[in-house]
C-alpha cells in the first residue's frame, strides 16, 4: 500500500525525546518494509539531513514543511488571553493547543495528494494531526488515527485524580473536548488506541467507531535483561519530570509514601530519574534519602542498579513506558492501577508479574515484601520479562498495526 503518514507534532528520529517519537518511529520501522511510506513532518531541529537520511532506511520519502509562524498565536497565561482562547475553542470546536500548530500549507498539500490518487491510506500518528484530514477523505481512502491517548480521557482523568494543573480551566474545557474528540474521530475509518481504558473513553464518545488496541512496546536491544539482582533497598521512579502526571507521582512518592518506607527501612533510598525536573520536583532532593538526578546517560543502567521500580501514578491514561522498561530490564515493579494500565499482571490464570498498590500503606506493604524476599523479586522479574517478550515487543505490535492497515 501507498501510505501517507502524518507526524507533524514530532519528527520521529532519533526516538529519544518522548513517548510519541518512540511509538511513531518503532511502528514505522515495523511496517516500512511492507508498504511505500511517505512521512510528512515539520522541519523541527531534529529534522536534520543526517536524521532524514537515517529514517529513509524505513520510509520511502520524507516531506518536511516549515514550522508555522507562532508569533501571533503564542500561548499566554494572561487572563484575557486565556479567555480569548476559550472563546476560540467554543467557536471553532478545536482546542487552541491544536490550532496553535496548524499549517494551512500542509492541509492543502495533504488534501491535494489524496484527491489526485497518490495514496491508498492516510495515517495520523497522534490525534493532534487530525486537523490535516478533511472529513471527505474517508470516502476516498482509508483514514487511520493512531491516537496515542484520548485528550478528553486525559483531562477527565487528571481532574478525577486531583492532578490537574488548572482545574478551573479544565472543567470548562472538558465538555468542549468531548465534543471535539467525537467530531474528529468520526473522520476516520479506523481508530487505534493503546489500552482498553483509552478505547472505552473513545467508544463512549463515538459508539460506532472502529477501534483496535495496539499497545506501546519496548525495544529489547536497548532494554536488556539484567544479569543479577543487586539486592539492597533502593527505589527508583523514572519519567519526564515536567509532565503533570509524573510531577504528581514524584511528589506523592517522595512526600507521602517514601517517609513511611524510611521509618521501617532506614537505609532505603529513592531516586527520581528523568529529564527537565520542574522546581516542585527539584525541591524533593532536600528530603532525607531522596535524589533528583535530572537527565542521566542511561536510564537502563539506573534501573539495573535499583531494587524496585515504583510507579505511583494517579493520573494519565495509556500504557506506561516506564513500567514496560522496568519490566524488560528485570526490575520488580510496584505500581498503581494507572501505572499498570493495559497489562495483565495479577489476575487469575496468569503468573504474578507485579505488585499493585494505590494507597500509601499498600505501597509500604508491597515494597517491604520485596525488600525482604529475594525469591519474590526474582519471580516478578522473570514473569514480567516473559510478558514483555510475548506481548510488548515492537515486532509483535507491528504485526497488529499492519493488520489494522490491511483490514
Amino acid at each position: 500500500m501507498r501510505l501517507l503518514v502524518l507526524s507533524l507534532n514530532t519528527f520521529p528520529y532519533p526516538p529519544s525525546h518522548g513517548a510519541a517519537e518512540v511509538r511513531t518511529f518503532n511502528l514505522l520501522r515495523q511496517i516500512g518494509p511492507l508498504h511505500d511510506i511517505t512521512l510528512v513532518a515539520h522541519a523541527t531541529p531534529n529534522a536534520t539531513e543526517a536524521n532524514i537520511q537515517t529514517l529513509k532506511t524505513w520510509v520511502k520519502e520524507i516531506k518536511t514543511f516549515p514550522l508555522p509562524d507562532r508569533g501571533k498565536t503564542a500561548q499566554n497565561r494572561n487572563p484575557l488571553q486565556q479567555a480569548l482562547r476559550l472563546a476560540q475553542f467554543v467557536i471553532t470546536g478545536t482546542p487552541p493547543s491544536v490550532t496553535f500548530r496548524f499549517s494551512p500549507e500542509v492541509y492543502t498539500w495533504v488534501t491535494q495528494q489524496v484527491e489526485t490518487g497518490n495514496y491508498d491510506a492516510v495515517i495520523c500518528e497522534h490525534g493532534v494531526n487530525e486537523m490535516y484530514v478533511h472529513p471527505k477523505l474517508r470516502h476516498q481512502v482509508k483514514t487511520v488515527a493512531d491516537i496515542h491517548s484520548s485528550v478528553y480521557g486525559w483531562v477527565f482523568d487528571h481532574l478525577q485524580a486531583g492532578a490537574s494543573e488548572n482545574p478551573w480551566r479544565d472543567r470548562l474545557y472538558l465538555p468542549l473536548l468531548a465534543r471535539y474528540e467525537k467530531r474528529y474521530c468520526a473522520k476516520f475509518t479506523h481508530i487505534v488506541a493503546t489500552t482498553p481504558d483509552d478505547r472505552d473513553h473513545l467508544q463512549r464518545l463515538v459508539p460506532d467507531a472502529n477501534i483496535t488496541i495496539v499497545s506501546t512496546g519496548v525495544d529489547l536491544d536497548t532494554s536488556p535483561y539484567r544479569s543479577h539482582d543487586p539486592g539492597g533497598q533502593s527505589l527508583i521512579f523514572i519519567g519526564a519530570m515536567d509532565s503533570s502526571h509524573n510531577i504528581d507521582a514524584a511528589c506523592y512518592l517522595a512526600r507521602e509514601i517514601f517517609p513511611l518506607v524510611k521509618q521501617r527501612y532506614p537505609e532505603a533510598t529513592l531516586s527520581l530519574v528523568g529529564t527537565r525536573p520542574v522546581p516542585a520536583v527539584k525541591e524533593l532532593h532536600s528530603l532525607p534519602g531522596v535524589t533528583v538526578t535530572g537527565r542521566v546517560p542511561s536510564i537502563t543502567d539506573c534501573l539495573k542498579s535499583s531494587t524496585i521500580s515504583v510507579v505511583p501514578l494517579r493520573a494519565g491514561l495509556g500504557i506506561k513506558t516506564k513500567t514496560l522498561e522496568s519490566m524488560a530490564v528485570g526490575v520488580p515493579v510496584v505500581a498503581s492501577d494507572r501505572g499498570l494500565e493495559g497489562m495483565e499482571v495479577d489476575i487469575a490464570g496468569v503468573p504474578l508479574r507485579a505488585l499493585r498498590a494505590n494507597q500509601p500503606e499498600d505501597y509500604v506493604k508491597a515494597i517491604g515484601q520485596l525488600f525482604e524476599d529475594a525469591a519474590l523479586r526474582q519471580q516478578l522479574s522473570e514473569n514480567a520479562r516473559q510478558m514483555i517478550e510475548t506481548e510488548f515487543t515492537w515486532e509483535y505490535l507491528g504485526e497488529r498495526y499492519a493488520q489494522v492497515l490491511s483490514s
